[in-house]
């Protein structure tokens, strides 16, 4: 189906997004920075891409903002799935550019939800 970049520094939390995303028939790639996770995408150009926000070097709002506003990257959703919770962090996810934004831990059928929207073009409601 879609090709899905995961771009979070925990092996926990990747391994779970990928063994809910690959059975539900994506494909996965992973990045454990925001930095790799921006270059990846530039090369891959995956159809999405699931963004942490605490991570060293480059944070997931400042590669959120290098991917939707950069020309190459600017067409691939970017969802932030994060454990911050503040309505300040939304707004600025947003500001950056994100398509949507969830918190961890995140239900399988909300997470799969929402990337069928964001895969589809849809309008996210969170």
């Amino acid at each position: 189906m879609a090709r899905i970049l995961i771009v979070d520094d925990s092996p926990t939390e990747t391994y779970a997004f990928t063994t809910i995303l690959e059975k539900h028939g994506h494909e996965v790639l992973n990045a454990e920075n925001g930095a790799d996770g921006v270059a990846l995408a530039r090369q891959e150009q995956p159809d999405l891409v699931l963004m942490d926000i605490v991570m060293p070097g480059l944070n997931g709002f400042q590669a959120t903002r290098q991917l939707s506003k950069g020309g190459e990257t600017a067409h691939i959703p970017v969802i932030i799935v994060t454990t911050k919770d503040q309505e300040t962090d939304r707004v600025w996810g947003k500001r950056q550019g994100a398509k949507g934004y969830l918190v961890k831990p995140v239900q399988e059928d909300l997470l799969m939800t929402t990337v069928n929207k964001a895969l589809a073009g849809e309008p996210l409601d969170d």
